[in-house]
């Protein structure tokens, strides 16, 4: 499922339009993405936790070249599944 079914599935739910219904899909990525900036977690009960981890600085290796390269520390997602969500997945 990508954004555009995921948006004609609200509009389904909701029986609005469109356009209404890609505003209440971009609104919820939106608040999370800007939740995650400022380094809360956003808690959905029976679905899962979003959080934003800190990754430190590390020394990789270009596959192409071999050649050892920096990488610098960043904040990266993360996502975990709520217990009801696994469990509904295995059904």
């Amino acid at each position: 499922m990508n954004k555009a079914a995921l948006v004609q599935k609200v509009d389904e739910v909701l029986g609005t339009t469109k356009v209404q219904a890609e505003q209440v899909v971009d609104t919820v990525f939106d608040n999370i993405i800007s939740s995650l900036k400022k380094g809360d977690e956003v808690s959905v009960a029976g679905f899962g936790i979003f959080s934003a981890k800190q990754r430190a600085a590390r020394t990789a290796r270009n596959p192409r070249t071999g050649e050892m390269v920096q990488v610098a520390a960043m904040k990266v997602a993360k996502f975990r599944a709520a217990k009801a969500l696994k469990e509904s997945i295995n059904k």
